[in-house]
């Protein structure tokens, strides 16, 4: 009699829930109309301890109210904004949480996975290293590639345009962290100079005067944000350059607020949007940001199903790998099957956290990511199976294979491009060159943890050296380079 043995992952079709908001003492109150209405979900964000107490009553201890208190004065990069919505999908298995109050749902609360990125505190955090040396406010030099105010540049028949500086909700592991959002003691945030009208008018005339732009991502912050008028009326525009092929709206609310895609007027002009489009052969399709399978909720997926059906021709997700929220085989699988199965949401990317200040916590190494695009594989069919990829500074998307060598010991892995960015016009040597990506320091061997301590914190220094490393040597001798330039 052979023996069975499961396999590493075993799928269960799963029916997606809606978490009872009235188990929060704040929202006992809250009927059915209130929850599914986009103002309501505005007005009752969670935006400051105050009001969190006040939706959680006696359930949290007190220490989880000093703990974040102290992240928003020390370490915070984002303020706090959290949607109700995404508010209910913590500890949403905890039907009664009055039964477990105290003591025990703290201790749920605190690990769960959408409070880890939406609501850090200062004990997720690194002591050791709470930043990488070389995490910079603007990891991905986007605003170095600006063609004109807003409109990032980067791949050669690819742009982003950033809309607006706001969003329904803000995440703490925020990419866009010195633009976006209200400023924290830690970040003081860039504004953007131009009227939105004259921004909006600039990158138009940029890309009907660049013929080699293709695709436009439409982002921000998060179009959510944008009045809806003022974004219909940008995309008709957008429409009418002759070259764009494919247009993206980047909006995280499609799961953050889902209400907001639901209402009739915005429902109404997305459809008008994407009959324009079809009848002008141009791709219009959605993308958005979803990281814990939690958080797809018949909401969410009643949201993209109606944009599917107003005429979007596809809504994907572009999730980020953070530690403890989505790390494991199982987590990302249960999402991605969430996605596709409950929701017609394709998984697309999961980015490796981006190196902005203090996200080491969030941060997993290359060689995990590696590790996890190899268990995920052959259980999706090939087009929802997500690439796991490194946003690889002056670079972009690289899948987390396609690195050149990789210093194991001291973290560092070299990668190469195909193509010259905005800013490399005259640059003989951007495709020749190594482009460097750090691992989180506390995820090294302790020789190459001792290594970085001993430099200190001289992030700027080591990407000069990078810079002088040869191109053509592998990642023992360019680390060698580094040693000898400290």
């Amino acid at each position: 009699m052979t023996a069975h043995v499961e396999q590493p992952y075993v799928y269960t079709q799963r029916e997606l829930v809606e978490p009872d908001w009235t188990r929060f003492p704040g929202w006992r109150d809250v009927t059915p109309a209130q929850w599914e209405d986009a103002q309501w979900q505005r007005v009752n964000c969670v935006k400051n301890i105050k009001q969190l107490r006040d939706l959680m009553g006696d359930l949290l201890q007190e220490r989880f109210y000093a703990d974040l208190e102290r992240d928003q004065a020390e370490r915070a990069t984002m303020s706090m904004l959290v949607p109700p919505q995404m508010m209910n999908t913590m500890v949403a298995a905890t039907a009664d949480p009055m039964s477990a109050a105290g003591a025990d749902f703290t201790a749920a609360f605190y690990a769960d996975p959408v409070r880890l990125y939406m609501l850090p505190v200062f004990s997720d955090r690194r002591t050791d290293w709470p930043s990488h040396p070389c995490a910079t406010r603007d990891s991905l030099h986007e605003h170095d590639m600006w063609a004109v105010e807003g409109l990032t540049h980067r791949y050669p028949t690819k742009v982003l345009a950033e809309m607006i500086p706001t969003c329904p909700q803000y995440c703490g592991h925020c990419t866009r962290m010195d633009l976006v959002g209200n400023s924290t003691p830690q970040v003081a945030k860039l504004k953007l100079a131009g009227k939105p009208v004259d921004r909006y008018a600039a990158m138009l005339d940029y890309l009907q005067r660049t013929p080699q732009v293709r695709d436009v991502v439409v982002s921000g912050g998060d179009v959510a944000n944008m009045p809806w008028k003022n974004l219909e009326a940008f995309l008709d525009q957008l429409l009418r350059v002759d070259n764009i092929r494919d247009i993206r709206l980047a909006t995280k609310a499609l799961m953050g607020l889902p209400q907001h895609w639901l209402q009739p007027d915005v429902v109404e002009g997305i459809e008008r949007v994407a009959k324009t489009a079809h009848e002008r052969g141009v791709s219009l399709a959605i993308h958005t940001h979803v990281n814990n399978a939690a958080s797809v909720t018949p909401l969410v997926a009643k949201a993209s199903r109606t944009m599917l059906e107003v005429g979007v021709r596809d809504v994907r997700n572009q999730g980020v790998l953070m530690r403890g929220v989505n790390d494991s085989a199982d987590q990302l699988l249960d999402l991605c099957f969430a996605l596709q199965d409950g929701a017609m949401i394709t998984p697309y990317y999961f980015y490796m956290c981006d190196m902005i200040p203090f996200s080491e916590h969030w941060r997993v190494s290359l060689a995990e990511a590696q590790h996890l695009q190899h268990a995920i594989m052959g259980y999706l069919p090939g087009f929802a199976t997500p690439r796991i990829v490194c946003d690889v500074p002056f670079v972009g998307k690289r899948w987390v294979h396609q690195v050149e060598s990789y210093d194991r010991e001291l973290g560092m892995s070299f990668w190469r491009k195909n193509y010259r960015t905005s800013i490399e016009a005259a640059d003989t040597e951007a495709i020749s060159r190594d482009y460097v990506y750090y691992d989180p320091i506390y995820s090294l061997p302790e020789s190459g943890q001792q290594w970085w301590r001993s430099q200190g914190d001289h992030g700027a220094d080591l990407e000069i050296a990078m810079a002088r490393a040869a191109a053509s040597r592998d990642a023992a001798s360019r680390a060698a380079d580094l040693l000898a330039v400290h």
